[in-house]
């Protein structure tokens, strides 16, 4: 049994085929989606998606490419939507200096605003993180001690060590995707093998970075089952000790979702 911590249902990428698509992740045995909300402003359609079946859930949150456009959701906002049953995380929020879609202190403000979200309801933060891991790491140390301790995770880890060890210190949770399945991710690998047992997670980030053997092709939640696989392989354990160890860390983390059934 495994779960995609994870996924964007709600893109018009699945639009016609999305029933398809849950059934191809039941039946490669993922027993829980979550769909991640980029943009508050859109969020009625991220929660049409997970009220669409009993086995998806979704988070509430603006993307930092959005940053600039939802200035106006507030802390108490993000928190009025999280009471909703099947809202089961904040985010995604953090910092893209890829990108720059946004200017730099909306993105930091916007990240702010979701910690005091993620601190407030007790829901986990799904943290976006691409080439801002030192003021990343500062925000989040900065939150830390000055206001406490936060549940939160490391989406779709791409970043550096430093990072990754920053989070696990402040105790957050670090997520694998299908990046991890990449010929030339053998750092992303060597951070994977590293993170502590407790603190792993994977997930597709679909419709994106499908893994191999799909690279090159639209992304969906069936195919966590390959970056299990690898994952697996870089901790030297069987695919059966990843999916158990993937899922109680889901369960423990995302302490808001029914405990799925054994398949």
């Amino acid at each position: 049994m495994l779960v995609d911590s994870h996924c964007h249902l709600d893109f018009p990428d699945f639009a016609e085929e999305r029933d398809a698509i849950v059934e191809r992740a039941r039946e490669a045995g993922v027993a829980t989606m979550v769909t991640i909300c980029t943009r508050v402003h859109a969020f009625d359609q991220v929660l049409a998606v997970a009220n669409a079946y009993p086995d998806v859930f979704c988070s509430v949150g603006t993307h930092p490419h959005n940053a600039g456009n939802e200035t106006d959701v507030t802390t108490e906002k993000l928190v009025e939507l999280a009471q909703h049953p099947k809202v089961v995380a904040i985010g995604e929020a953090g910092l893209d200096y890829y990108y720059d879609y946004a200017p730099r202190e909306d993105q930091a403000e916007g990240f702010r605003r979701h910690i005091r979200a993620a601190r407030e309801t007790g829901l986990p933060l799904v943290i976006h993180a691409r080439d801002a891991d030192e003021d990343v790491a500062e925000i989040l140390r900065t939150a830390h001690d000055e206001e406490g301790a936060f549940p939160a995770i490391l989406h779709c880890f791409s970043s550096g060590r430093d990072l990754a060890m920053a989070g696990i210190e402040l105790g957050l949770y670090v997520s694998f995707s299908g990046i991890l399945t990449f010929k030339n991710a053998s750092e992303i690998r060597e951070v994977a093998r590293d993170v502590p047992e407790d603190r792993l997670l994977v997930e597709t980030d679909a419709p994106y970075l499908a893994p191999v053997p799909h690279r090159g092709r639209r992304n969906e939640p069936a195919y966590v089952a390959e970056t299990a696989k690898v994952l697996a392989e870089v901790r030297s354990v069987t695919p059966e000790a990843i999916a158990a160890t993937t899922t109680e860390n889901f369960c423990r983390l995302f302490s808001k979702v029914p405990r799925p059934e054994s398949q």
